[in-house]
């Protein structure tokens, strides 16, 4: 029932993406505009970090006792994934329903996937009760369908690189600002670290509409800890264990998600309130080892997968692999999208890589071939690669072999990994 309403939609999509607020706003209130009875919004945009700071918010507000509704995208396994109400996944069969109603009120028109599915979000959140609501852009901020929320309590900026830009623009500063239009007057807007040219764009807009900077490195700080790091503001700090998550990069992302609850005034955040939630944060498919499963079972090695595709992801990941590549070797599994650049990707991880199986990605809407993949890992600089017809006949080749083995590149490859592993998929 929920793949066929799912699919349903699909065909209602135009035949080209225009970016546009004009069939979202014309949903909602067919609907009775749900986005105006959702519970406190704290709303989240940029490049990278995104799931993971959502997921930190999320396990604060269920360490303080209190409910929050989520909505993040893609999927890896199942699409109630995107959807968290109160915290916990719907039923596929509440799901369908949701999507038959938003279908119902739409009545036809032209309308894309995410939109239609956004909407269906929305009025559950409006539904249920809850003391917060966690956005999570699809894809930019200005035109983004999450971005019907008039005043959210806090808005949040990650990390802003180059991703998208048949969407977004060809520069940061074009990219910065639209991902900048989730600001609101008088609002939070609570930024992480930025590229010069990006936080001058999100300064620019912020100040224009006068909302209220809370920029890394100017009203917040980081500090590292002997057990963790402490993350500062005029008048709190907080001092808070390592992230589960793995990766310098995941400190930024969990102190920004502090900062983000902090600013919103929606939870007291203490010491012992990130003591408690750090360690239950879970967002699987982001530097994930598989400890269990029938795929881990027929490797006989250490198993990690990572759905970061852009050259910042990769930037991010290159540390973890330096580190394991000085302990052993390491091998790469990759899968891609056409609309993504291996080049620049390539250029921060094939350093670290004793050997890199490239395949095809079956269920991603552009797929790199395996032969054109590999031949962008050559033109990187690396020649130890061979293509396969798909992920299993790679992992099949590296059976047995020393080291550790990653599947990346792609959200699409590591989500029919975990489904084929069963273990460590999402729930």
């Amino acid at each position: 029932m929920l793949d066929a309403v799912l699919d349903r939609f699909t065909r209602l999509h135009p035949r080209v993406i225009d970016l546009s607020l004009a069939r979202m706003w014309r949903l909602l209130a067919d609907l009775g505009n749900p986005q105006q009875a959702l519970p406190p919004v704290i709303h989240v945009a940029g490049t990278n970090g995104k799931g993971s700071a959502v997921a930190t918010l999320s396990a604060l507000f269920a360490a303080a006792g209190r409910r929050a509704h989520a909505y993040t995208s893609p999927h890896l396994v199942r699409f109630a994934e995107r959807v968290r109400i109160a915290g916990a996944l719907p039923s596929d069969e509440a799901l369908a329903a949701l999507l038959e109603e938003v279908e119902a009120a739409n009545a036809g028109q032209t309308i894309t996937f995410f939109e239609a599915t956004t909407a269906a979000a929305l009025l559950a959140f409006a539904r249920a009760p809850a003391e917060a609501c966690l956005l999570e852009t699809g894809l930019g901020g200005r035109l983004d369908a999450t971005n019907v929320v008039a005043r959210p309590r806090a808005a949040v900026l990650t990390a802003i690189a180059y991703d998208h830009q048949d969407f977004l623009g060809n520069t940061l500063t074009e990219i910065a600002t639209e991902k900048a239009h989730i600001l609101r007057p008088g609002v939070p807007a609570v930024i992480a670290a930025q590229p010069p040219e990006a936080m001058a764009a999100i300064l620019r807009h912020a100040e224009a509409i006068g909302a209220v900077p809370w920029r890394r490195g100017v009203e917040w700080e980081i500090a590292e800890t002997p057990d963790g790091f402490s993350v500062a503001a005029a008048g709190w700090r907080v001092t808070a264990p390592q992230p589960v998550l793995l990766g310098p990069h995941q400190v930024e992302n969990a102190a920004l998600a502090l900062v983000a609850a902090h600013a919103s005034g929606l939870l007291a955040v203490t010491d012992a309130l990130a003591a408690a939630a750090l360690p239950r944060v879970s967002w699987p498919g982001r530097l994930q080892r598989l400890g269990a499963g029938d795929l881990v079972a027929e490797l006989g090695r250490e198993f990690w997968v990572d759905g970061g595709h852009n050259p910042s992801a990769a930037a991010a990941l290159a540390p973890v692999l330096a580190a394991w590549a000085a302990e052993g070797p390491v091998d790469l599994v990759l899968g891609m999208q056409t609309t993504k650049d291996p080049a620049g990707y390539l250029a921060a991880v094939a350093p670290h890589l004793r050997a890199i199986r490239t395949v095809p990605v079956e269920s991603a809407p552009a797929p790199f071939a395996a032969a054109a993949l590999a031949d962008a890992v050559r033109a990187a600089g690396h020649g130890n690669v061979t293509a396969h017809a798909g992920w299993r006949d790679a992992l099949a080749a590296e059976r047995g072999e020393a080291g550790r083995l990653l599947a990346a590149g792609s959200l699409y490859l590591v989500g029919e990994i975990l489904a084929a592993n069963r273990i460590g998929a999402p729930d």
